[in-house]
C-alpha cells in the first residue's frame, strides 16, 4: 500500500464524503474513487459503505483507519527524527476570530522563530463560520474557536484562557456609570450584536431572551467597525473584553454581571498530516500549556 493512498483513505474517512475529500485533497472525484477501489481490490475486502449522502466504514475499514494513522504517524516521526539537524522552514496557517487569547499561540510561535527562523506564521482572521470553512477546505492548518461547539469531526486542544463578554459604550452613556452591566439594564437599549450570536449562544442565555425579543440596531463581524457604530451613538455593542483599547477614547467597556465566559479551543482536521513546521508548532504548544505530547 502506498502512503499517498493511505492518506487519501484517511481523508475520506474523516470527511465521510468522496466529494468533500476530493476537494480537500485537490483531486478530481473520479481519480479519488479509482484510487479507493484499487485499494479495496488490493486488500480484497470492502472498506467503505457508500450511502446516498454519507460514507461509512466497514469493520475492515475501521481497522485500516487505525493502522493507517499509526503508519503515517510513525513515518512522520521518523522523518522528523532523521531531519532533526536540518534547517526547518515553512508556513503555518492559523484561522482565528478576534480574541486576546490568540496571544497563547503567538507566544508559542515567537519562541519557535528564535529556534527556527525559517518558520513563518500566517493569521487568517474571520468569524467562526469563515474559519471552519477554510479549515475544512484545507486552506489553514489550525482554527482557534471560541465557545462550546460540536468538535466531534475534529481533533482538539483546549487552551488555558477564557474570554469575557461585556458591553462597549460611549463614556457619556448612562450605563457607563456602573462597574458592570446586568442583563436587565439592556432591556430597552439598541444593541449591536456579532453575527455569530444565535439563540443557543451563552450571551442569549445571560440576557434570558431570544433574538426576537431584543432591539437589534445592527450586526457586525469586526469589532472595530462596531466600535465606530458605538461612537456614532447607534447603540451598545455586546463584545469580548480586550479587543478595543478604550484608554483615552470616548468609549469604555463594562463586563457582564454575572460573568459570561467563552472557552477557547484549537481545532484541526482528524487524521491530518501536518507539515513539519505545523507539527513542531503543535508539539511546542502542548509543552507550553503542560499537556502530554499524545492526546
Amino acid at each position: 500500500m502506498e502512503l499517498r493512498v493511505l492518506h487519501y483513505f484517511l481523508t475520506v474517512a474523516r470527511e465521510q464524503s468522496i466529494t468533500r475529500a476530493a476537494q480537500s485533497l485537490h483531486l478530481s472525484q473520479p481519480t479519488l474513487s479509482r484510487q479507493l477501489m484499487d485499494l479495496e481490490a488490493k486488500i480484497g475486502k470492502p472498506l467503505l459503505i457508500r450511502g446516498s449522502r454519507q460514507i461509512a466504514l466497514t469493520e475492515e475499514g475501521m481497522l485500516l483507519r487505525k493502522r493507517a494513522q499509526e503508519i503515517l504517524d510513525l513515518v512522520a516521526k521518523t522523518e522528523n527524527e532523521l531531519a532533526a539537524e536540518e534547517t526547518v522552514a515553512g508556513d503555518i496557517y492559523i484561522g482565528a476570530g478576534e480574541t486576546d487569547g490568540l496571544r497563547i499561540l503567538l507566544q508559542t510561535a515567537k519562541s519557535l522563530q528564535r529556534e527556527y527562523p525559517g518558520i513563518r506564521l500566517h493569521i487568517v482572521s474571520g468569524d467562526a463560520p469563515d474559519i471552519v470553512e477554510k479549515l475544512d477546505k484545507g486552506l489553514i492548518d489550525f482554527a482557534l474557536i471560541l465557545g462550546d461547539r460540536d468538535f466531534s469531526a475534529y481533533s482538539t486542544l483546549a487552551l488555558p484562557a477564557r474570554d469575557h463578554w461585556g458591553v462597549l459604550l460611549r463614556r457619556d452613556h448612562p450605563l457607563a456609570a456602573y462597574p458592570a452591566v446586568e442583563a436587565e439594564m439592556l432591556a430597552d437599549q439598541p444593541l449591536l450584536l456579532s453575527r455569530q450570536v444565535d439563540n443557543k449562544h451563552a450571551l442569549l442565555r445571560w440576557l434570558k431572551k431570544d433574538l426576537s425579543q431584543l432591539t437589534i440596531a445592527a450586526t457586525y463581524n469586526l469589532i472595530y467597525n462596531a466600535s465606530l457604530m458605538v461612537d456614532e451613538g447607534m447603540g451598545c455593542a455586546l463584545t469580548l473584553d480586550k479587543l478595543i483599547n478604550t484608554e483615552g477614547s470616548s468609549l469604555c467597556f463594562r463586563p457582564c454581571s454575572p460573568t459570561v465566559e467563552m472557552e477557547m479551543t484549537l481545532v484541526w482536521k482528524k487524521y491530518q498530516i501536518f507539515s513539519r513546521p505545523a507539527q513542531i508548532f503543535l508539539d511546542a504548544l502542548r509543552r507550553q500549556i503542560e499537556l502530554p505530547a499524545e492526546s
